[in-house]
């Protein structure tokens, strides 16, 4: 898969990435080797793979689920420089 200039460029802007436009081809040639790659892996024959969510197959050992600490909101809250309803109020920082 070859990717144009343009996508790049899309690509940087959904990722909030500067890239200079003399980089572009570099950053596209890069890019197209790594899907190529991906694409070549997608080909493999993985029918007889089980999946799995760790290498080793070993089971965890699980601790009870219960509260090993006391509520201790207030004490925590009066730290915070703003505090309504038992929330922090923080700075927006998405616009």
């Amino acid at each position: 898969m070859s990717l144009t200039p343009d996508e790049v460029r899309s690509i940087a802007r959904l990722a909030r990435l500067a890239i200079s436009d003399r980089d572009i081809p570099r950053y596209a040639d890069n890019l197209s080797r790594i899907l190529d790659f991906v694409a070549q892996l997608d080909k493999a024959d993985t029918t007889s793979v089980a999946p799995m969510a760790h290498p080793l197959d070993m089971s965890q050992r699980l601790r009870e689920d219960a509260v090993t600490e006391s509520n201790q909101r207030e004490l925590f809250q009066k730290n915070a420089p703003q505090v309504e309803a038992g929330l922090y109020l923080v700075p927006k920082v998405i616009e």
